[in-house]
């Protein structure tokens, strides 16, 4: 019997693909919009059009900086690759609204595929491009995801505010 991989694992596959061309030297990741069972959309990480890579540099700036990973996003000369494929997609005129997001990672340095769960800045940008569900590859277990709706990440955050859940200020 010919075997065919079901749906998601295909396009996470096809996000790992993706995920080569990433620029960043610490991780390759890569991201798919998909509507109605068609890819609209791909991005991975990497710096912006027409500027220098961290490749290119052959240094990253935020490891020069001593910046903490999950910390201060705008010190890093690459865009996500959620970011990206929001991006690819405004530019070529396709509407993301309805529309589901697949990632994968894999850590460049060790090999190993990587949880690729979107940072907060991501999160906000694929609440507003109207995507319904986001597809997250697992680290160490291949063919394992895990899925998130974006209005469970809505009613989240009309039951709390984001920015105290997300810096645990108490002021």
């Amino acid at each position: 019997m010919i075997e065919r991989p079901e749906k998601t694992e295909y396009y996470l596959d096809i996000a790992r693909v993706v995920s080569t061309r990433s620029t960043c030297l610490k991780v390759l990741i890569g991201s798919i919009i998909v509507n109605e069972d068609q890819i609209i959309a791909t991005g991975y990480v990497g710096a912006p059009r027409k500027t220098k890579s961290s490749m290119e540099h052959n240094f990253c700036l935020r490891q020069k900086l001593q910046i903490p990973s999950g910390t201060q996003y705008e010190m890093c000369r690459s865009v996500h690759a959620e970011q990206n494929a929001i991006i690819n997609a405004a530019r070529a005129g396709v509407s993301t609204i309805g529309g589901d997001m697949y990632i994968f990672g894999k850590n460049r340095v060790t090999g190993e595929d990587m949880d690729t769960f979107p940072c907060f800045i991501c999160k906000k940008m694929i609440i507003n491009s109207g995507i319904n569900r986001v597809i997250c590859s697992l680290s160490g277990k291949e063919g394992k995801y895990k899925i998130f709706t974006t209005e469970e990440w809505i009613k989240d955050w009309q039951q709390s505010d984001i920015i105290e859940d997300k810096y645990k200020y108490k002021g």
